[in-house]
């Protein structure tokens, strides 16, 4: 039997079948990118913002509380015992939390203390004694500002996931937004790492969006990622990746003595403690019947261990309970959490910087450079561009869209005719969520709802 022999397609049939699906996968991107940004652009824009004034909280905080934080420097400091009595002299319905020692000797020693189960600090001149004020955790300019950005204020599981959320597809949207830009013809620098400036319109608009969102891509990409481990949801994989492998704390702070009755994590009962060291189970003191340590004591123990101010001691809670010795709020390489027998002062865990392992090292620089601290002012100018180029794109892209946009209509892209690319593009989509759980259940839910839903209003297809 002769066999056939098969025709290959014309080299010009297949250029144009190849130009047909890049078209098709570049409308099927750029719609994605579109809604996405259209969706998630307001929350963006309060996560850049509110973490823009957050970069600058040592020097906000500085100014504003000036009378609080500083005082003049005379003779030999008060015995921190003596500090916290004066503190619960003129404060005697509350309890004391914490004290924290700064490097800086014009500093004010801040003592916590709880009242009705609300948190705030004391500040203490610890050279006088006296007690220069109280100042509300919750109120601080940068603490609501915080809140804005994890929690947008209002708080709560669902703003949480919604700030998850919002970053998560940020990712998506830097991702889709290269693809866009990417270059598919000639190259030209003008309109693809620098913008047109003698062009008007949307070309001129496009190029104020597509190029500076080139050059800030991979600092936005870092900026989001390292946000990621306080999340809810990616934060929890996160963590639970690095206690699996064995990369987070050190399995040495699992080895003393006798494991506790019920496992309490250090965060729960400590101050400024590192990433890596929230959730090293806490230890229990000896038996009790025995005097407390002076906190002169444990101050001692901080000293000759080498702990680098900044740290803060965190009281016993209980008779079972430990001093937390504990500083993050510095250099990465200066983060210690130390637990340290109320009765014997003998130290139940020590673990440093040094005895993270390689997630734990990693994530605490990541924290270090999300927050501004990683090196100093410098990290705080390339956060502060980061976040206003941010902003900077989104306005940019809201000014191209309504420069395309017709009346009476959203000035969506078109939904791409080739149903296998729109198919494919969607599975990748989906990929993406399997990494993101919030992106993919979002992507889920809005195709349910496109194809069960709004389907069926006529006006919501037009």
């Amino acid at each position: 039997m002769e066999a056939v022999k098969l025709t290959p397609k014309p080299k010009r049939q297949r250029e144009v079948h190849k130009k047909k699906t890049s078209a098709a996968i570049y409308q099927t991107v750029w719609r994605w990118h579109f809604y996405a940004g259209l969706i998630f652009a307001p929350f963006l824009i309060i996560l850049a913002f509110s973490g823009a004034v957050y970069l600058f909280k040592p020097q906000i905080e500085s100014v504003l509380y000036h009378d609080l934080y500083y005082v003049e420097e005379k003779g030999d400091i008060l015995p921190s015992t003596k500090q916290i009595d004066e503190v619960q002299k003129a404060y005697p319905e509350t309890a004391i939390t914490s004290i924290k020692y700064y490097d800086d000797p014009l500093r004010t020693a801040e003592i916590g203390i709880m009242t009705n189960g609300e948190m705030s600090s004391a500040f203490i001149n610890p050279y006088t004694g006296e007690v220069a004020g109280t100042l509300s955790d919750d109120e601080k300019f940068t603490t609501i500002f915080k809140k804005i950005h994890s929690e947008l204020l209002i708080g709560g599981t669902l703003a949480n996931r919604l700030v998850e959320l919002a970053a998560c597809w940020a990712v998506i949207l830097l991702i889709t937004g290269l693809y866009i830009w990417w270059p598919r013809n000639k190259a030209s620098i003008w309109g693809t790492v620098l913008p047109r400036f003698n062009r008007k319109g949307r070309i001129f608009w496009r190029d104020m969006h597509a190029v500076p969102a080139f050059w800030l891509s991979l600092f936005m990409l870092i900026l989001i990622l390292t946000g990621l481990p306080w999340s809810g949801v990616m934060g929890e994989q996160i963590n639970r990746l690095a206690t699996y492998s064995n990369t987070g704390y050190p399995p040495f702070s699992h080895s003393f003595g006798e494991k506790p009755e019920s496992i309490v994590k250090t965060k729960d009962v400590a101050e400024d403690i590192p990433w890596a060291a929230e959730n090293i189970p806490v230890p229990n003191s000896s038996v009790p019947g025995y005097v407390p340590l002076s906190l002169e004591k444990v101050t001692d123990i901080a000293q000759a261990e080498k702990i680098q101010k900044p740290y803060t001691i965190s009281m016993p809670q209980g008779e079972k309970g430990v001093y937390t010795i504990s500083t993050s709020h510095t250099k990465p390489g200066d983060n210690a959490t130390l637990h340290v027998d109320q009765y014997s002062g003998a130290i139940l865990s020590d673990v440093r910087f040094d005895d993270y392992g390689i997630m734990g090292k990693g994530i605490t620089m990541g924290v270090a450079l999300h927050e501004g601290r990683l090196f100093g002012v410098a990290n705080q100018i390339l956060g502060l561009i980061t976040c206003l180029g941010l902003i900077g794109l989104i306005v940019s892209s809201y000014v191209m869209w309504r420069k395309r946009k017709p009346q009476e209509s959203s000035g969506a892209p078109p939904k791409s005719k080739d149903s296998k690319v729109t198919r494919v593009v969607f599975f990748i989509m989906l990929g993406l969520g399997i990494v993101m759980p919030l992106v993919g259940i979002s992507i889920i839910a809005v195709y349910l709802l496109d194809r069960f839903v709004f389907s069926k209003i006529p006006s919501v297809q037009n």
